[in-house]
């Protein structure tokens, strides 16, 4: 009983897998009740496709393969767009505040997939990018506008003892950045910068409206041709459940090694 109530991580596991059994009694309780007949097996061909040279991913491997360079790509951007934001907003530049607090306004006030059209069928052929391109570079404005904040708020937090000390030491504000404040922002901002990472994995499946085939939209494109509805979106729900908790275990990792005693 101490374990089930405990915060440790394999209190969590135990009552994460406690949850899912539940879910999955309820949902065959009620297929049994529809009188629905499950087809998992047709899904196999869908992950593993035989080739004449052998085995090859299928299109739910694919996809999911499009997600995570979908995810990779634009946290990176996300994270150095939030950073130069961040700066902007804390600059002594009248001009750099004001850029920075429009962006932000525009980005966290309008749609996702708004601004995911706008830039596919405005920017895109004026730049002439591709699809996969311009959800990347959607993506990462909408979430370096909520990365921006969380940074800034890493960087506030720094103690102002810190930044007189690095004065009287004669260091410039770059070096004072990239030496003191930024290191220990880092530690203060990555579970938070871990929540956006996850919130990012999911809003990635909104570039399947512009036709990226990343694994939601190879899920409708396998729904079309099997009908295969309940299968395959609980199929790509469950996919897209493991990428965020182990990234979420990936975060939590970092966290603990960048946490030093006493802090």
């Amino acid at each position: 009983m101490r374990l089930f109530f405990s915060h440790s991580p394999v209190s969590a596991w135990i009552r994460f897998l406690l949850f899912l059994s539940v879910c999955a009694g309820v949902l065959w309780r009620g297929s049994e009740r529809m009188g629905y007949n499950w087809h998992w097996r047709a899904l196999g061909g869908y992950f593993v496709v035989r080739g004449p040279d052998g085995l090859y991913p299928g299109p739910l491997v694919q996809g999911l393969v499009v997600t995570l360079e979908i995810t990779l790509f634009s946290l990176l951007l996300s994270a150095l767009i939030g950073l130069v934001v961040a700066l902007l907003r804390l600059s002594p530049s009248r001009l750099g505040r004001w850029l920075a607090r429009g962006y932000l306004e525009v980005i966290r006030n309008t749609p996702l997939l708004v601004q995911i059209f706008f830039a596919y069928f405005v920017m895109a052929p004026i730049l002439d990018l591709g699809r996969f391109t311009t959800g990347v570079l959607a993506l990462s404005v909408f979430e370096g506008a909520y990365a921006s904040e969380i940074i800034r708020g890493g960087i506030i937090s720094v103690d102002k003892g810190q930044w007189e000390a690095a004065h009287s030491l004669g260091l410039g504000t770059g070096l004072i950045y990239r030496k003191i404040v930024l290191p220990q922002a880092l530690r203060k901002v990555l579970a938070p910068l871990a929540s956006q990472a996850v919130s990012l994995l999911k809003d990635s499946a909104l570039v399947s409206t512009i036709a990226v085939y990343e694994l939601t939209m190879q899920g409708r494109t396998i729904i079309a041709e099997t009908f295969l509805t309940f299968e395959v979106w609980f199929t790509v729900a469950a996919l897209y459940l493991i990428m965020a908790l182990l990234l979420s275990l990936v975060a939590d990792r970092l966290e603990r090694t960048l946490t030093l005693p006493g802090t």
